[in-house]
This record gives C-alpha cells, sequence and structure tokens, in this order.
C-alpha cells in the first residue's frame, strides 16, 4: 500500500524527506513502546547491535529510493521494479554460497525479467519513462534485496521485537541524512549540497506527522519488519519470498483504485508470469514442504 500513500502525500505537496522522516519517527517510538513492554530474556552484544544497525541502514535505502522512484513513474510500474529483488536474491545466494545457480532457478529469472518487461508496459509508446524513476527503483530493489537477507541471517537469537527496534535505528540514520542533505540544511542554512532537482527549500513541514506519517510508518516500518524477522527465519528467505511476491499484485491493485492508474491487461499478465517465476525459484521447496 505504501506506494500509493506515498503518491497522494506527494500530490498534498510534502516532500520525499519529509514522508520518510515521519514514517521512521513513529516507527522508531512505536518499537519503543513495545519493547518495553515485552519482557526480553536474551541480552544483545554490542556485535548484535552493530551488526542490526548496519543491516538496517538497507531498510532506510529502500525507502527513499522507493519513494523517489514512486515521484517519477507510476506506483503500479514502481512495485514491479521493486520485485526485481527476487532474482537479485538468487545472485546474492549464489555469490555467498559460491554456487552456480540450478537451470529452474536460471530459467525462472529469465522468466521474472520477460514478465517486468510486459509488467512495466515497456512496449507501449504511448507511456512516456523517466530514466530516474526507472534507475531508483532498480536501486530500491537491490537495497531490498539485502535487507530480506539481512532479517534472515542476522542476530537471530534475539526476538523479532529487538532485532526490529535496532534495524530501525540504522535504516533512520539513513533517512535523516537523506533529509538534511536535501531539506533541512539547504532550507535552514541556505546551503545547496547536491543537485537542485532533490532539494527542496522549504521548511519542514510537521503536519506530515499527524497525517500520512502514520499510516506510512504502521504499514512502511513497524509491521514490516516485524513480520519478517517473525516469519523470514521459520520459512527461509525461499518459501518467504514467494508468500512476499503478493505484494505485486496488492499493490498494483492499490494504485488502481485509489490512484486511478491504468493498468492493462497485458501487464497482468506480466505480473503473473512474475509470481509464477517465483514459484519456480523455489519448486524443490515446495516439493519438499
Amino acid at each position: 500500500m505504501l506506494a500509493s500513500f506515498v503518491k497522494m502525500a506527494y500530490k498534498q505537496g510534502f516532500t520525499t524527506a519529509e514522508v520518510t522522516i515521519s514514517q521512521y519517527v513513529f516507527a522508531i517510538i512505536c518499537l519503543l513502546v513495545i519493547n518495553f513492554f515485552i519482557k526480553n530474556t536474551q541480552t544483545a552484544t554490542k556485535k548484535n547491535i552493530f551488526k542490526l544497525v548496519l543491516s538496517g541502514t538497507s531498510m532506510g535505502f529502500t525507502s527513499v529510493l522507493y519513494y523517489l522512484c514512486v515521484k517519477y513513474i507510476n506506483a503500479s510500474i514502481a512495485v514491479v521494479l521493486l520485485m526485481q529483488s527476487v532474482w537479485i536474491g538468487v545472485l546474492i545466494e549464489a555469490f555467498i554460497s559460491k554456487k552456480v545457480p540450478s537451470f529452474a532457478k536460471l530459467a525462472a529469472v529469465g522468466f521474472v525479467l520477460f514478465g517486468t518487461l510486459l509488467a512495466t508496459n515497456i512496449f507501449s509508446d504511448v507511456i512516456t519513462y523517466d530514466f530516474k524513476g526507472f534507475l531508483f527503483g532498480f536501486l530500491a530493489a537491490v537495497s531490498f534485496s539485502i535487507t530480506l537477507y539481512s532479517t534472515n541471517s542476522v542476530a537471530k537469537n534475539l526476538n523479532a521485537y529487538k532485532r526490529s527496534l535496532f534495524m530501525l535505528f540504522g535504516g533512520g540514520i539513513i533517512v535523516l541524512i537523506f533529509s538534511l542533505l536535501t531539506q533541512l540544511l539547504p532550507t535552514y542554512m541556505n546551503m545547496h549540497l547536491i543537485a537542485e532537482e532533490f532539494i527542496s527549500i522549504k521548511t519542514f513541514d510537521s503536519s506530515i506527522l499527524y497525517t500520512w506519517g502514520i499510516l506510512l510508518s504502521i504499514f512502511g516500518t513497524v509491521l514490516p519488519p516485524i513480520l519478517l524477522n517473525k516469519g523470514f527465519p521459520l520459512t527461509g528467505v525461499g518459501l518467504g519470498s514467494i508468500v512476499s511476491a503478493v505484494e505485486l499484485p496488492v499493490s498494483v491493485t492499490f494504485a488502481f483504485i485509489f490512484l486511478q492508474e491504468q493498468v492493462l491487461f497485458s501487464q497482468w499478465i506480466g505480473i503473473v508470469i512474475i509470481l509464477a517465476a517465483v514459484l519456480l525459484i523455489n519448486w524443490n521447496l515446495i516439493r519438499r514442504k
């Protein structure tokens, strides 16, 4: 649902910095409260905390890059780009295990790429595409792949709430740096630190905190890390990726309903092909289960 929410927030004049800061402020507060009331029997070592904060930076990068992507292209296309994490995850797995992916996985990667061409309606000569949107979308997919790997491998001895909190601290650091560079410092110190097109010279609008900030934090940075940290250690990345792939049709449907974005039949075919590829990648795991 996030892409549609962010798109609507943009239409009300809010910036990427305002959206991401409000999202992480509420999320960190929520996780602090949850951890205060939940009895934690495990103690987080300095090494655990460092690894979780470091891996959590990928969450911050995913938020920033994905929301920049949504700024330039349709929400229904942005989520398709984010789902490229399916085949990027295969590459990460191959690199870490130092094993060549199976034929089924390589075939599935081909299906994902073909499905992406259909799902993004790239063959149409009617829609104008913004290269920046595609670039940010692909980079968000890379970052999201790292997030999925981290939730399945880092400090698994700690409970999901504590792991999520430390990961949010890491994501919050990235979001804060991005906001300082693109809005807070340029506005209050009349500084131009990076490319003009990403800078917003306006005072931070605090109304985002009690409007879109609450929705974005719940569905973007409170529930996802908790549920990923609870689910992925139980299912593994393979089975977890099958379930999380449901994000694709849900997000496109929301964009169709709330943003009235046009979604062609060929795009739905592409989405079905991508979902089928996720099943193919994990076919052996499905048979064992």
